[in-house]
């Protein structure tokens, strides 16, 4: 007899997916389904159908209407340590009937309190920390081959900003299928290892979410940048070597406070020779506030680029960016 595919179960952000898979689920991202769906918009369309504010950032409404689309049972949110709007759309989701598994990361970065929820959201699926950490050696694993990746961006120049972001962003939940996902980035590794090293761009880095936009690598580019450097993308594909599931994910930055996140910026800000940062922006997102505390601390010139729902690029930020590519050329001359 076949055995039975594993359940689903949603992910708002990033989380211990080792939990998840220990416990014999499949993670979806729900972010990684909305923007690569047939009609990102329409998603959005219908979570204003269903009574979400228009004015609610996108990726808040978009993940909200594809666990609907899906018809998921049971979705993990991040109630501490993502967007306060998690809070809200969970209540939507119990009302819709669908079981939401809490986790939370402590805003104190308390590494007691951070095993004691490892533990917590461990019982609540059915498994262990200590089957977790077995799973957690089989996906490190797959981890030290996209850091290889990543080191294919920056210092060898063979491997794209966006094929880099795709990559990267996928970490968290691998598909939901670790097995593929470690026999696709080995075929990716294997054709990237016979391309023709060096790329001559304007070397930048992309600072914050992911972006809701479509063919924004494209149009970066287009104008001249090369992106040598995801930061949040990289983050969940957890880029530290660590002993343990608690080290790791006090480890992982976004979660936590502004200035975890500006020491990795300016670290790989100084390795990777970045001339620039593009800060995304989502529109409607708390993390905008970050913004001049980012351009004062990163030493390099900052631009802040703010996107609302799904689409291309529009003229106004394309513009923009090229200004920006122009400054920078002036700068290294």
């Amino acid at each position: 007899m076949r055995r039975a595919a594993p359940a689903p179960i949603g992910l708002t952000s990033t989380v211990p997916v080792e939990i998840i898979y220990a416990a014999g689920r499949r993670p979806v991202d729900l972010n990684n389904v909305l923007v690569t769906s047939a009609d990102p918009s329409g998603h959005l369309d219908a979570a204003e159908r269903a009574g979400m504010p228009r004015t609610t950032c996108a990726w808040t409404k978009g993940i909200y209407a594809v666990a609907r689309a899906m018809r998921l049972r049971a979705v993990v949110g991040v109630l501490e340590g993502d967007c306060s709007n998690t809070r809200a759309i969970v209540e939507r989701w119990r009302e819709d009937g669908i079981e939401v598994v809490p986790f939370a990361y402590p805003h104190d970065r308390s590494a007691k309190r951070l095993r004691e929820e490892l533990a917590r959201f461990a019982a609540a699926l059915g498994t262990t920390p200590a089957r977790a950490e077995e799973l957690k050696r089989r996906l490190d694993r797959i981890r030290a081959k996209v850091r290889r990746l990543d080191e294919l961006t920056w210092r060898d120049g063979t491997v794209t900003g966006e094929e880099n972001h795709a990559w990267q962003v996928s970490c968290s939940d691998f598909g939901g299928d670790p097995d593929r996902f470690e026999r696709a980035i080995d075929r990716f590794l294997a054709a990237a290892g016979t391309r023709k090293a060096g790329r001559h761009g304007i070397r930048v880095g992309y600072v914050g979410v992911p972006p809701i936009v479509d063919g924004l690598y494209g149009e970066l580019e287009r104008i001249g940048f090369e992106v040598v450097f995801n930061e949040v993308q990289r983050q969940f594909a957890m880029p530290y070597a660590t002993r343990d599931l608690p080290s790791q994910y006090l480890a992982y930055t976004y979660p936590y406070d502004i200035q975890a996140r500006l020491r990795d910026i300016t670290a790989e800000v100084r390795t990777r020779r970045i001339s620039g940062i593009i800060h995304y922006v989502q529109t409607f997102c708390h993390r905008a506030i970050e913004d001049l505390l980012i351009q004062r601390a990163v030493g390099v010139p900052v631009l802040a680029l703010e996107c609302d729902r799904p689409g291309r690029l529009d003229e106004r930020n394309r513009i923009r960016l090229e200004a920006f590519g122009e400054m920078l050329c002036r700068r290294c001359m």
